[in-house]
């Protein structure tokens, strides 16, 4: 079954910049033998699965026609993006500001009244999520790299939109993950609301061998999955609430540098991407206080081809990831379908490849990866953030300036 890729002149307001280009139509083919692994490369390790089918899981074709639209062109490195009630799309910009798009590609003009980010290296301004009750509220919640005199950080803010859309008032930093470090790499960043309204953050190691051995430490907040409250307090019920010499809104630990967040729609459990160094991206489903285990274990290697550490793939009392790639997808924004207009998608896990340039499909089953599919691989981009919409496509942006907007749905 063939699938298209419109390039769509999508209506943008002056303040939007640079206009689509002409429309274009793309066929995509249907592979030879479905039950062949996507991924052909040679890994980069000689590392063995810990079971059959964490890594490598046989190919699969969405049989259902489906397309893909760019909405719109005119983004500046676009990082992260969430729903409004309305359906319209609230999306960040590295640089420190964010932008409210239609569905029909229309693009606000950048919204104020943010703090300052710093967007070297892989900082600045990245996700976003808003308030349970925005419609009442006008909460909303974003992740960013802040500057402070000791180093940077990963911080957490909220503040107000405004009734016009044009500024965010009374913004606040309320949560900072420290210790903070003198360095522009893994910031995690990803931000989750949970069913009892509280947010889920991720945060990375900071990538430097001097911070790495943090991950592992509960006095930390470097590598880890974060619980909050939607004032920055440690949220009530986490594991390590009430234990002293640890960290109270420490969820989980022993991450390297996670990207993506997500809930499943069904169980409602958490799920998370996670970058390897080379080799060894992961796919975890995150449990209260367990040890993912980086750097302890990884089936990644360094990138000089040198091990990571005692080179070990497995150890007591840390977890192993649900799947794995090697070599790299690169992931980073991930999320669940739960839509109705494409039933063979239902629970997918549809994850974005930064250096693989492609979206992957993962069929998911009792916690299990039975196959993958790679989506839009022959667009050649750096794909960044994907959500479901109100209106059951998936929105996803690319990295980068222009960074593109793209509506996936039934054909």
């Amino acid at each position: 079954m063939n699938h298209t890729i419109l390039i769509l002149c999508a209506g943008i307001t002056a303040v939007a910049g640079a206009q689509c280009g002409n429309s274009a139509m793309h066929s995509g083919s249907t592979p030879t033998n479905d039950s062949t692994p996507v991924e052909t490369r040679k890994p980069n390790s000689d590392y063995r699965p810990a079971f059959a089918g964490q890594t490598r899981a046989p190919g699969v074709h969405s049989k259902t026609p489906w397309e893909a639209k760019v909405l719109t062109r005119a983004l500046s490195r676009p990082w992260g993006l969430t729903v409004l009630p309305d359906g319209r799309l609230l999306i960040t910009e590295k640089g420190g500001t964010m932008r409210i798009a239609g569905t029909d590609g229309t693009l606000s003009a950048p919204i104020t009244g943010l703090p300052a980010v710093n967007d070297a290296g892989q900082g600045g301004l990245l996700d976003v999520a808003i308030d349970p009750a925005f419609a009442q509220t006008r909460f909303v919640y974003w992740t960013f790299s802040e500057a402070l005199p000791e180093g940077n950080l990963t911080a957490v803010g909220k503040g107000k939109l405004s009734a016009d859309e044009r500024r965010m008032e009374g913004a606040t930093v309320i949560y900072r993950a420290r210790p903070a470090y003198d360095g522009t790499l893994h910031y995690g960043g990803r931000l989750v609301v949970d069913s009892a309204g509280y947010l889920f953050v991720s945060t990375g190691e900071r990538s430097d061998l001097a911070t790495r051995p943090q991950a592992q430490w509960l006095n930390s907040a470097l590598g880890k999955v974060l619980r909050i409250t939607r004032d920055g307090q440690p949220a009530p019920g986490n594991p390590f609430f009430n234990q002293k010499d640890a960290f109270p809104e420490l969820y989980s630990y022993g991450h390297r540098n996670i990207q993506g967040l997500a809930l499943h729609p069904e169980t409602g459990a958490l799920w998370e991407s996670e970058m390897g160094p080379r080799g060894g991206d992961e796919v975890n489903r995150i449990e209260a206080g367990k040890n993912y285990g980086w750097p302890a274990i990884t089936y990644g290697i360094e990138y000089n081809g040198s091990k990571v550490g005692p080179g070990a793939t497995q150890a007591p009392g840390m977890e192993q990831p649900v799947y794995y790639w090697d070599p790299v997808l690169s992931p980073s924004g991930i999320t669940f379908y739960s839509g109705a207009a494409l039933p063979e998608w239902k629970n997918n896990l549809f994850l974005c490849g930064l250096n693989s340039q492609h979206i992957a499909r993962l069929v998911i089953v009792n916690d299990r990866v039975v196959g993958e599919e790679r989506l839009l691989e022959g667009e050649k981009h750096r794909w960044r953030a994907i959500t479901e919409g109100r209106d059951g496509a998936l929105y996803a942006v690319t990295d980068g300036s222009p960074g593109l907007l793209y509506r996936i749905a039934k054909r």
